[in-house]
């Protein structure tokens, strides 16, 4: 299941939602005005790569390390991660490292392998909510089949989904044209102004990861996203059904009510 955030947003293949804040009546109208029966996801990708380290290797600094937070097909994730904490085993020097700005990552070298926290803050508009997210350091291989190479890394990665319901107008005028989001259709009836300037000039923002140095270990969860995106359609496909049960059952009940009185 994805982490799902309920709210101005909500966060394996999973679909992780965040709970939605409390309304702030002295906001502007259209950052506090949420769209029902809406969600907006992310796919992201987090996960380790580490390198042995050969020759230069000792018994304490056999391997050096990459963690990371990345949008699923490498795009930018800042227009909603404002910060990323990334909790460490306790022997490393100042093991809660803060990321303010992408790439999400960190490096550092070391002998054993350990469970790494991660947690994700949100921009103000998306979610006052954190995510906790959690991945096993990996430095040896599954298959011990061969001897270690430094040429060849570790890698596992886990895809994730971070789905934001009920956004707000703002944003969702903010994110509906970033190809890192997934947006759906606005309900019928529901209209808004395109975005603006400011909006426009966010989506152009360079942070992702397309370039980065380790991007051919990457691996590629096209197929899983495009899973992803049929699942978050048939759910609001799902939501819109139940939508609309709930308004015939506001119009049969009156129905009902006056045959039963015709039948006196």
């Amino acid at each position: 299941m994805p982490h799902q955030l309920e709210g101005p947003a909500a966060p394996k293949s999973q679909r992780s939602k965040v709970a939605r804040p409390p309304e702030d009546p002295d906001s502007k109208k259209m950052q506090n005005k949420r769209l029902k029966d809406v969600e907006i996801s992310f796919p992201i990708v987090y996960g380790t790569i580490s390198f042995w380290l050969g020759k230069k290797a000792s018994e304490y600094q056999s391997h050096k390390w990459t963690v990371y937070v990345r949008g699923a097909t490498n795009e930018d994730l800042s227009v909603i991660i404002k910060r990323a904490v990334f909790q460490l085993h306790p022997s490393f020097n100042n093991p809660t490292r803060v990321v303010e700005s992408p790439p999400f990552e960190l490096s550092e070298s070391g002998w054993g392998e350990f469970e790494i926290a991660i947690s994700l803050f949100f921009h103000n508009d998306v979610c006052d909510k954190q995510l906790d997210l959690y991945h096993q350091l990996k430095l040896y291989p599954e298959d011990d089949t061969g001897p270690q190479t430094t040429k060849k890394p570790v890698v596992v990665e886990t895809y994730d989904e971070i789905v934001f319901s009920e956004p707000t107008e703002a944003f969702f005028l903010r994110v509906q044209n970033h190809p890192a989001a997934v947006v759906p259709r606005l309900p019928a009836g529901l209209n808004l102004p395109p975005p603006g300037p400011s909006e426009i000039l966010n989506e152009k923002k360079r942070g992702d990861t397309k370039d980065h140095p380790l991007s051919q270990w990457f691996m590629n969860f096209s197929e899983a996203d495009e899973l992803l995106k049929l699942a978050a359609a048939r759910q609001q496909v799902q939501a819109h059904i139940a939508k609309l049960r709930r308004q015939l059952s506001v119009i049969d009940g009156p129905s009902q009510q006056l045959n039963a009185a015709s039948g006196q």
